[in-house]
């Protein structure tokens, strides 16, 4: 049995806690609490999407500032850069509205009109936007007829540079893309490229901008490679935007985004894309584009 000692001690200890859990209660009530008027005002947030251009971490890698930099740059609103693992799920995004900005490839460029999107601008060096084809450098295929019966990897079906630009080069080449060879679309850019590497298909169809990223990371394994092929060039990828989206805030976007290689800040992120600046651009100007897929659907195949 405790003593009365005991007793007297183990209510003191209890009385105290509570005194003490009292004085806390008391403080956090007059803990600062901002008023009505005095909360900071919140800013809507927009998502932006870039289709697959790269894997979804150096996706965020190369992007991710630009976003940022809008970000601090543009005080009435906050963007969020968003990747997708690949071009079906980009897709299904983009035509679902839920990207805000967005920068497809432009056969999506053009898709995106049905779905609310208009065109304010684009990628610059069209020069660039051109499917080019690797082989190992100890395949021994030489002429494009070559592949025939084998198998060529590109990243999706609905890839304009790298996967109909190619088709359509092979077609008008010797190569019946339906008949002579197996096309493979193995989910990125990457993972074309890497099809190659490891001979898991005789030739694999890419662009210059993810070729030039990989051969910048991987020198000894791009040694391996040679571009053996590359087609006519078109207009690179465009920017889209909601219709929903306030014009202040796409103009200031607009406005942000194609300033950029004017400073030395800008610069070293349009050098990471790379690309040497981004340019206005709207529907009618992706109208090549549109007569090109024409011509593809009319002599290849669906895309849709």
């Amino acid at each position: 049995m405790d003593t009365i000692f005991q007793r007297i001690m183990r209510w003191g200890v209890i009385l105290g806690l509570s005194l003490l859990a009292g004085a806390c209660d008391k403080s956090d009530e007059n803990a600062y609490q901002p008023s009505p008027g005095q909360e900071t005002q919140k800013v809507p947030e927009y998502v932006v999407g870039i289709h697959p251009l790269h894997n979804p971490q150096r996706l965020m890698e190369v992007y991710g500032p630009i976003i940022e930099y809008m970000n601090g740059n543009i005080p009435d609103a906050r963007f969020k850069l968003e990747a997708s693992r690949n071009y079906e799920e980009y897709e299904k995004k983009l035509y679902a509205g839920h990207f805000a900005f967005a920068m497809p490839n432009p056969y999506q460029s053009v898709q995106s009109l049905k779905h609310g999107y208009r065109v304010f601008g684009k990628m610059g060096d069209d020069d660039d936007f051109r499917g080019i084809i690797l082989v190992r450098k100890d395949s021994g295929i030489n002429e494009v007829t070559d592949l025939k019966g084998k198998a060529v990897s590109y990243p999706a079906a609905t890839a304009l540079a790298a996967t109909m630009m190619p088709q359509y080069y092979l077609h008008t080449h010797g190569i019946d893309i339906n008949r002579d060879i197996e096309n493979r679309y193995v989910g990125s850019q990457e993972s074309s490229i890497m099809n190659v590497l490891r001979g898991h298909v005789a030739a694999g169809a890419t662009w210059p901008v993810p070729w030039k990223t990989f051969s910048a990371q991987n020198p000894e394994l791009a040694s391996e490679l040679v571009v053996k092929w590359q087609t006519e060039p078109l207009l690179n990828n465009g920017w889209v935007v909601h219709k929903d989206i306030p014009d202040p805030i796409v103009n200031e976007f607009a406005h942000q985004l194609f300033s950029l290689q004017e400073s030395e800040q800008g610069r070293m992120m349009l050098a990471q894309v790379p690309v040497s600046r981004f340019e206005p651009a709207n529907d009618e100007t992706y109208r090549p584009v549109i007569d090109f897929l024409e011509k593809f659907v009319k002599t290849m195949r669906p895309i849709e």
